[in-house]
């Protein structure tokens, strides 16, 4: 349609032209109230802000000799942070002669991320760095799914927790018998 066309019928009906594709070919534009538009497309930008959620890396600190009691302590908490969509950096820190021995740190790290294979991936195979040794796990879900399930955890108690209350209100009061 010619723009004069467009331009016409837009003030006929008292509303404005608006481009709303100028790269594709030919330009698409739309006829509406501007301000509505504006107000939409902030609204928008402003839902997917809210939305977007940036991966955290959450840091495990070992030694080469842990106890199992601890190790299980810091094997539960890297899950809580995969379950909640964060990386994590499972670290093991020598110290003395300790730092001859890097294959032992290997296992360990070989047998966390064994451990914790449902929550998350290995992102970077174990290295050294310095005196430690370095590891990083991906979690399986992203941070957004995570984000999601634990709202619709929050909501599904808010409505176990809030029915017996409606439940009240409309039964009669034994005045009102």
């Amino acid at each position: 349609m010619p723009i004069e066309t467009a331009l016409r019928l837009a003030r006929e009906a008292d509303l404005d032209l608006v481009e709303v594709a100028p790269n594709s070919r030919p330009p698409v534009v739309k006829i509406m109230d501007y301000g509505k538009f504006k107000y939409e497309t902030a609204q928008k930008a402003k839902e997917a802000r809210r939305n977007q959620a940036n991966t955290i890396l959450k840091e495990v600190r070992f030694r080469l000799k842990i106890d199992d009691h601890d190790y299980e302590t810091k094997r539960k908490r890297a899950e809580g942070f995969l379950k909640a969509g964060d990386k994590v950096k499972a670290m093991i820190l020598f110290r003395g002669r300790e730092q001859s021995r890097p294959d032992q740190g290997v296992r360990l790290l070989a047998r966390f991320a064994e451990d914790i294979r449902e929550y998350g991936n290995v992102e970077s195979s174990p290295m050294i760095d310095g005196r430690n040794m370095v590891m990083v796990i991906g979690p399986v879900k992203s941070k957004v799914d995570a984000k999601a399930e634990q709202n619709a955890k929050r909501a599904a108690a808010r409505t176990q927790n809030n029915p017996a209350s409606t439940d009240a209100a409309e039964a009669p009061t034994s005045q009102e018998q």
